[in-house]
């Protein structure tokens, strides 16, 4: 190979890398994207995948209430406005806008490190309901109609108080036949606790 050859195809070799180096540091120094920032968040300081999913939702409907505007260019007002909507135009409950409000509150405080003020939204009127209370007879007549793993699933949720969640995650190693006792674990929240419930 004579060498003006050698040396062009040095250069050429140099150039691709520079060109391959440049672009590499361009990826590794891109930001994450919000919602991967939220995830990532909220993730290392152990949220139920539940919750992810739902203050992720939320923050989404702030982002399209406000024609796809980031959640750094608004504020107190902006928030509120949103709060406001939902009580006022979308009739959710309470506990949806207030929901809503923790997940504002995590995404400001925790992700884009911006704590709100106090914000004084319209609240949502508490429903004023009595609870629907199955009578005792009422009560045994339910898994009566059931068989199989769905009347195990529904005398467990009553007879023990369980979650339905809590219910649908039990193994075998978390029945402790000796004590008659299921052993609860990684509840909601995975708060981590134990507790006994007999059977």
């Amino acid at each position: 190979m004579n060498r003006s050859n050698q040396t062009g195809c040095d250069r050429s070799t140099v150039l691709i890398d520079a060109v391959w180096w440049s672009q590499a540091a361009r990826v590794r120094i891109r930001k994450p994207k919000l919602l991967d920032s939220v995830r990532q968040t909220l993730r290392l300081k152990q949220y139920s995948y539940r919750t992810e999913q739902s203050y992720v939702g939320w923050i989404k409907r702030i982002i399209l209430f406000h024609q796809k505007r980031h959640p750094q260019e608004l504020g107190r007002a902006e928030v509120e406005a949103f709060l406001n909507h939902l009580a006022t135009h979308r009739n959710v409950a309470a506990s949806t806008q207030n929901q809503a409000l923790h997940a504002l509150m995590f995404l400001y405080k925790e992700v884009l490190d911006q704590p709100l003020p106090r914000i004084d939204a319209m609240r949502a009127k508490k429903p004023r309901r009595l609870p629907v209370v199955l009578t005792r007879a009422e009560v045994e007549l339910v898994p009566k109609q059931l068989s199989g793993v769905p009347r195990l699933v529904v005398q467990l949720l009553y007879g023990g108080g369980l979650r339905v969640n809590e219910c649908l995650r039990l193994r075998v190693k978390d029945v402790d036949f000796g004590q008659k006792m299921l052993i609860i674990c990684s509840g909601k929240g995975c708060e981590g606790y134990c507790f006994g419930s007999r059977i």
